[in-house]
């Protein structure tokens, strides 16, 4: 049996994000997928991006790898995409993340999963949304149905089951929102065996440096939204949240 390893949403905590490159390390899994969202919202995007390019096989970009390529490139950029974020990154990261595709499948002892972030292809698929409302996961853009979906976008991890499979979420390894560490997704089965057969899924949580990765913002002192980030860090409530 093969392990494939899927993480997303690095959001720039290079401290974090060491934690995980410590724990893939040990655990070696035989592929790693990224699901996007490498920089953004922290610090260091520069570092996460790099680290991506360096560390995983397979790559889907995510909303705000989309929305930074744009900003960069626009005269009335999204105001929320402020321009620290994409001047650190520079052309060349730029770039790479527009190469990347928006959406990706691949079949695990028998069943074919849809590989996406979430936005900017479909919705946020959040964890109290209703079995009804995951439905639309498992088509994708070009109609096809798949017996599973793997996406990210909401910051926290989940496994759930129902009529027509497995609607899944990676959780995020920079920027989990509810408990604040790392988190990322393990399968073990058959890579891309069609037959049916058994298969594992693992939730991944690993603990990291809060307080140092709050320390790494000061160190940039033209990041924007400082407090709101650190909030999330040390606590995974969503800076919207009371």
């Amino acid at each position: 049996m093969a392990k494939i390893l899927f993480l997303a949403d690095l959001h720039g905590n290079m401290v974090a994000t060491e934690a995980m490159d410590k724990e893939i390390k040990k655990i070696q899994p035989d592929d790693i997928w990224f699901l996007g969202d490498a920089a953004g919202k922290g610090p260091e995007g520069h570092k996460t991006v790099d680290w991506v390019r360096k560390n995983c096989k397979h790559f889907i970009s995510g909303n705000w790898d989309v929305e930074l390529v744009e900003a960069s490139r626009s005269d009335d950029p999204n105001p929320y995409i402020k321009e620290f974020y994409w001047k650190q990154l520079g052309k060349e990261r730029l770039d790479w993340l527009d190469s990347i595709p928006n959406e990706d499948e691949v079949t695990i002892s028998g069943i074919n999963f849809r590989l996406f972030h979430g936005r900017p292809v479909d919705k946020n698929y959040h964890t109290y949304l209703s079995m009804d409302e995951y439905r639309t996961g498992f088509t994708d853009t070009k109609g096809k149905l798949h017996g599973g979906f793997i996406s990210a976008d909401c910051h926290t991890p989940y496994i759930r089951e129902m009529d027509l499979g497995y609607a899944i979420n990676t959780g995020s390894v920079g920027n989990s929102l509810g408990v604040p560490r790392c988190h990322a997704l393990i399968i073990e089965g058959e890579l891309g065996a069609e037959e049916l057969s058994p298969i594992s899924f693992n939730i991944l949580s690993i603990p990291y440096d809060n307080e140092r990765a709050v320390e790494v913002v000061d160190e940039y002192p033209d990041m924007p939204d400082k407090e709101a980030y650190k909030r999330e860090i040390l606590t995974g409530v969503y800076r919207g949240m009371k």
